[in-house]
């Protein structure tokens, strides 16, 4: 039987973990892996990347992703309320668990605040009251916890040293 690479993160799980599992199983079969692994509770979603809808327990895996497996995520949140602010300005939207951070960066810069796409370039998200700027693949819901599902974020420049003067 062929084997499919699964890369997630989830509530709890920042860095992305990896599981094989077979083409053939099934989303509920996944889900009830990643829970022993993590010791998740029972009531917990798994979410592709960038999709708005938890997946359904009956989805086969294969079915799901080519042979270059997927990008999942775990959360008992459906949604992550997400607050950007800017320039005095303060945007809000909720957002799948498996939203990307780089998602989240262009709808905040160029759909909210009216950016150019070098100008969104120049910017990054900053976890509001931090200096913590995840990277652009972390999946938002990596960065709240349930039964908050928020997180806020300042838009800040991007501090890039070009060399330094003799």
């Amino acid at each position: 039987m062929e084997s499919i690479d699964i890369f997630y993160q989830g509530h709890g799980i920042r860095e992305i973990d990896h599981i094989e599992v077979r083409s053939d199983h099934t989303v509920a079969i996944v889900k009830t892996l990643l829970i022993e692994k993590h010791g998740c509770p029972a009531d917990i979603f798994l979410f592709a990347e960038d999709h708005e809808n938890p997946l359904e327990d009956h989805v086969i895996l294969g079915e799901l992703c080519g042979a270059g497996g997927a990008k999942l995520h775990l959360h008992r949140c459906r949604h992550v309320g997400v607050t950007v602010t800017f320039a005095g300005k303060t945007v809000e939207c909720r957002f799948a668990p498996g939203a990307t951070v780089a998602r989240i960066k262009h709808w905040a810069a160029v759909k909210q605040f009216g950016m150019t796409e070098e100008e969104a370039g120049e910017h990054v998200l900053q976890i509001a009251g931090t200096q913590d700027r995840p990277a652009p693949g972390t999946h938002v819901g990596a960065l709240a916890s349930c039964p908050e599902c928020s997180v806020r974020f300042d838009l800040v420049p991007d501090q890039r040293i070009n060399g330094a003067s003799e």
